[in-house]
């Protein structure tokens, strides 16, 4: 019978690669980390062996070593009683762009979708499995948002995005700019009773920045702004509905609408083509999040979108920097143009 501790492959050590190389133990592991202490020529001979051998460092046992774990924990927050499934898309690009920055610094992202309170947990630095926090997802959960923030007390690695505190370490869009490019695109063409769609004193502090954008950009086009068009339902798209349901049950006069997100935007395009109002001959619609959804709507959608791949970078990088180094951080938007507007 053959013997099968013999028959097995013996896993190759640094010793192995010691021996090939004619150094030290000591010297392959200063070699392989990187260390300047070593020459240059030693440094390849080192390498050379390694990969002769099949030899290969375990990075993350070399991390746990220096207390580190290679790893970033990002949070999905979802709206209490409901599924992965139903996370508004636009998360799902932020986790994408999170998740690639991530990588970029050699980084492994643990994702948790977090919904009930029987869920909630963000001790993932203290408990040695990540070095850093990212929390992003609806600021309409509450109870997760005051769960976060007082995890946020406990550790300075950990970013928010979508948070409804101002007290936390936040990044989030230029919500200002992006009012300002939505509404002198409205101009331009030749929209002037602009009305701008969203609740500024919902939990989603980006509204009401938005908002402030709005009154801004219409003063500074020598346009009336207008009180905020509230749409009343359990989720954005059902809002966008109801708001052009009640501006158009009240007579309300206006050729433009700039929408607080793009899921409130795509609704109210249905309930326009539902009650025949023309889009963009009648009235000129611009959304904010820039949902790739928004280019397959009737029309597709004119949107304000932000840098995600730059939101990604800023998530990871703020979740990592040292204490004392997480100014607030804000994203640059550009106009994506579609056929939603003249």
């Amino acid at each position: 019978m053959p013997n099968n501790d013999r028959d097995k492959v013996r896993r190759v050590t640094s010793i192995d690669v010691a021996e090939r190389a004619g150094v030290s133990q000591s010297t392959v592991s200063r070699a392989l980390s990187g260390s300047e202490t070593i020459t240059e020529a030693t440094r390849r001979r080192v390498e050379q062996a390694a990969a002769d051998l099949g030899y290969y460092v375990n990075t993350r046992a070399a991390g746990l070593r220096k207390g580190e774990t290679g790893t970033i924990a990002i949070v999905v927050i979802g709206r209490e009683g409901q599924g992965a499934a139903a996370v508004n898309p636009f998360y799902y690009s932020m986790l994408g762009s999170t998740c690639a920055a991530a990588a970029e610094r050699g980084y492994e992202a643990l994702v948790s979708f977090q919904a009930q309170p029987e869920d909630f947990f963000g001790h993932y630095v203290a408990r040695r499995q990540a070095d850093g926090v990212v929390v992003i997802g609806t600021a309409t959960n509450r109870p997760a948002w005051d769960y976060f923030r007082e995890c946020a007390r406990e550790t300075d690695a950990i970013a928010f995005w979508g948070s409804p505190f101002d007290d936390s370490v936040w990044v989030r869009s230029d919500n200002r700019e992006g009012s300002r490019l939505a509404v002198e695109r409205l101009v331009r063409g030749k929209a002037s009773r602009i009305v701008f769609v969203g609740d500024p004193a919902s939990s989603q502090r980006q509204f009401s920045e938005r908002y402030d954008g709005y009154r801004i950009a219409m003063e500074a086009s020598g346009l009336v702004p207008q009180d905020p068009v509230i749409g009343k339902g359990e989720d954005r798209v059902s809002q966008g509905r109801n708001a052009i349901a009640a501006l158009v049950d009240q007579g309300a006069d206006f050729d433009g609408l700039f929408f607080a997100c793009d899921a409130m935007a795509l609704g109210a395009l249905e309930e326009m083509a539902t009650r025949g109002i023309a889009v963009p001959g009648e009235v000129g619609v611009i959304g904010f999040d820039g949902l790739g959804s928004g280019e397959f709507s009737n029309p597709p959608l004119t949107t304000v979108e932000p840098d995600f791949a730059l939101a990604g970078k800023l998530l990871v990088d703020t979740a990592l920097a040292g204490s004392g180094e997480k100014p607030e951080r804000r994203v640059a938007v550009r106009l994506v143009e579609r056929s939603s507007i003249a």
